[in-house]
């Protein structure tokens, strides 16, 4: 070991500070008892993810001066990439979970049960899964199934684990390395052997796919035989899709819409505007026309049950049921014209009439037939299939730039709209709401946890200097019982200015601890050091060292050690208020769009391919059909410093 020489160590430390770090509230969570969320806000679990806004006086439309100022933030439409709408020319919708905002309470209830009844009936599995209890509250967007395991994921933007899940058990740190990250090769976390749950739909699956893997462990002979856990998979997702096959689930929401559908005045207003403004306005959804008429009669007029009308067509120029997306983008298939009061289907050719056997010849070349009208004058022509190029057609637009379409599918609706397409997006995100409300109640949470990574890295910065200047090894030591220590009720903070550190107590007085020694010197002693040992040996065959030399050692590796403990302390106090952060949003899964500090793969791909996004369709209301909408600007990591880029905060 090479000992440091020279003139007194009495001031080896670099400390400071000048500025305390608030403190914020901090929230037990409080679990459910039912495998649900833990919560810390009762108001965020009830209502999550919460309806449209509503419609009164305290929110006015975009026209009105009032809205000019203090727009609530979760009104906001937010902007990945500039969009001027004056170049728009048709604005397109998605139905389910976008003009339509199901309740979770009841919607992925019933999903659930008729999904488990399926189980039971079809697949034969035990009946004792019918007993059991769905927390719609648990499950969130954006999770990743890994369907060989039996384990569901939170993954970041560059496709790291960082909460895993078996069944309802966490893995611990290093299980999950140990699966996902120390291998030869990285998984991609694709299909077949992951799946990703981009929909609210897929809540309720997911849930129970986790239920059956914890069947599975604890006792597996209730299961039918052989099944493994893609097979229990399939299993639930054919379920599912039997559900919507049967009419199951479609007669339930038909029979009382109100129960499981946000109700949304603000969607007329919307239409209308959109209407006045020049855009041409369609639907396109998977589902098929009997349910469609069911939804769109109870979103646009309240109707239900035999009151039902056609009336909801005059605000639409075209509507394309049972368009399959996301095949609909890249796949051509047959477009059907349906016969709106009957529900039969009417060939086209590629939505151009053809007349039937014992009809009149079409009478010119503009297609106009002479057979029966499938749609009422003024009333948009209803469509099921068909291929993207059809609907460009009847839309007359010339290129997808000058479609805008909305939906809540970040795969189906998204992704490959915006990829094959070049369609202009916009992504409805419903927990977005609650998500904006936590983090403007809680805006200095993210300071403090910015503040305490900046004081974590100047005290490591110290430790490296000090650790040099020691040598490559210094020796392990214990602490002398006069060496000054972190306690819990102190907090190490830092001064980006400086670069030193100090300790303050909860009262706000400060100390500091040890000695200090400008880092410079500190690097230059090591290898001063070096030389001097090296002469010394060479002469006489040992180190020449004074009983002065030997305290001031002492005395730094005192310091080094206190460091040390300082920085366990912030990393400490930094892990626990990273994870009450989180706890605010969802105690299980945590931040929607976060995972720690770095973007969640869900919101990595909400800002690669939505133009826009925003909480609820009815946010259009607050802004102009013609707005130009302007992006942030990019930024890199080296140009984060506010001495360099102003608009960084």
């Amino acid at each position: 070991m090479h000992r440091l020489s020279g003139s007194k160590v009495s001031k080896l430390l670099v400390t400071q500070l000048t500025k305390k770090l608030p403190r914020w509230l901090h929230v037990a969570a409080s679990h459910d008892g039912s495998r649900g969320i833990c919560s810390t806000d009762q108001s965020t679990v009830l209502a999550f993810p919460p309806g449209p806004p509503p419609l009164d006086d305290k929110l006015p439309g975009w026209e009105d001066r009032a809205c000019v100022s203090n727009l609530d933030i979760r009104r906001n439409i937010f902007c990945n990439r500039s969009l001027n709408m004056r170049s728009i020319k048709a604005v397109g919708f998605d139905m389910d979970y976008t003009l339509s905002q199901y309740k979770p309470e009841t919607f992925e209830k019933l999903a659930h049960d008729l999904t488990v009844e399926k189980l039971v009936s079809v697949f034969g599995y035990p009946e004792v899964i019918a007993s059991w209890h769905f927390d719609w509250r648990y499950m969130v967007r954006g999770l990743t199934i890994d369907k060989q395991r039996g384990n569901i994921l939170k993954i970041d933007r560059h496709k790291y684990v960082k909460v895993a899940y078996h069944g309802f058990q966490e893995l611990s740190r290093e299980e999950r390395r140990a699966i996902y990250s120390h291998t030869n090769v990285r998984h991609d976390f694709d299909e077949p052997d992951f799946a990703m749950i981009d929909t609210l739909f897929s809540l309720a699956e997911a849930h129970l796919f986790m239920q059956l893997v914890e069947l599975q462990d604890k006792e597996p002979h209730l299961l039918p035989g052989g099944k493994t856990r893609p097979d229990l998979y399939r299993d639930v997702r054919a379920a599912v899709d039997l559900c919507h096959r049967d009419g199951s689930l479609k007669q339930a929401v038909a029979k009382d819409p109100a129960k499981y559908i946000h109700e949304d005045k603000r969607l007329l207003g919307i239409l209308d505007m959109y209407r006045a403004a020049g855009k041409k306005l369609f639907v396109a959804t998977n589902s098929l026309w009997d349910y469609t008429h069911v939804v769109m009669n109870f979103l646009l007029s309240g109707r239900v049950g035999t009151q039902k009308n056609e009336d909801w067509l005059e605000y639409f120029d075209v509507v394309i049921t049972g368009c399959g997306k996301p095949a609909f983008f890249n796949s051509r298939k047959p477009m059907f014209e349906v016969h709106t009061s009957s529900g039969m289907l009417r060939n086209t050719d590629s939505g151009n009439p053809m007349v039937p056997i014992g009809e009149q010849d079409l009478p010119s070349p503009d297609f106009s037939s002479t057979a029966q009208p499938m749609a009422e004058a003024g009333q948009a022509a209803v469509y099921q299939g068909g291929f993207f190029m059809d609907l460009h057609r009847m839309l007359g637009v010339e290129s997808g730039s000058q479609v805008l379409y909305v939906g809540d599918h970040i795969y189906g609706d998204i992704l490959r709209s915006k990829k094959t397409l070049g369609w202009r997006t916009m992504l409805v995100v419903p927990e977005l709401d609650t998500e904006l409300d936590i983090l403007q109640r809680h805006q200095g949470a993210m300071d403090e946890l910015r503040s305490l990574r900046e004081a974590r890295d100047a005290v490591d910065d110290q430790i490296q200097r000090m650790q040099w200047g020691l040598g490559p090894c210094p020796p392990p030591r214990t602490p002398h019982p006069s060496t000054p220590t972190v306690s819990p009720q102190e907090t190490v903070v830092d001064d980006i200015r400086t670069r030193d550190v100090i300790i303050v107590d909860r009262h706000g007085s400060s100390s500091t601890s040890g000695c200090s020694r400008s880092a410079e010197p500190l690097a230059r002693s090591r290898w001063s050091d070096t030389t001097a040992s090296d002469s010394s040996t060479s002469s006489s065959g040992s180190y020449s060292q004074s009983e002065e030399e030997d305290a001031e050692l002492e005395q730094y590796q005192e310091a080094l050690y206190n460091l040390e403990q300082q920085r366990d302390a912030i990393r400490q106090q930094h892990k626990q208020l990273l994870h009450q952060h989180h706890q605010r949003f969802h105690a299980v899964w945590g931040q929607l769009l976060k995972t720690g500090y770095q973007n969640s793969r869900f919101a990595h791909q909400v800002e690669r391919f939505a133009c826009l996004y925003t909480s609820h369709v009815s946010n259009l209301a607050f802004y102009s059909p013609d707005k130009s909408y302007r992006a942030r600007m990019d930024h890199m990591a080296h140009e984060e410093s506010p001495s360099l880029n102003p608009f960084v905060q």
